[in-house]
């Protein structure tokens, strides 16, 4: 499955753009790991770095930058590859947390 489609790329906000939004900046993917725990709710993103901000649920909840590179590299517990929420509807972060 290929984790940043054309259809989100073209509608997720870049970098800083929905700074200062807090709780009302919209979530436009989910990403996760179906053999483990991890999350990753993408707000931003910046295509000429691969790199989205957003909030990752892991060992803790927090905001940060998370690259798709990483995202495509990494296998979970059983060597599952990272999948995305293709039912995920575009949210208000304040809702998934």
């Amino acid at each position: 499955m290929k984790l940043l489609t054309k259809a989100i790329e073209n509608v997720i906000p870049g970098l800083d753009e929905q700074d200062g939004l807090g709780d009302d900046a919209i979530v436009h993917a989910k990403f996760f790991t179906p053999d483990g725990s991890w999350t990753w709710y993408a707000t931003e993103y910046d295509p000429a770095t691969r790199m989205f901000f957003g909030l990752v649920d892991g060992f803790d909840k927090e905001l940060g930058y998370f690259s798709l590179d990483e995202l495509e590299g990494v296998r979970g517990a059983l060597g599952l590859p990272i999948e995305r929420d293709a039912w995920f509807k575009p949210t208000k972060l304040c809702e998934v947390t």
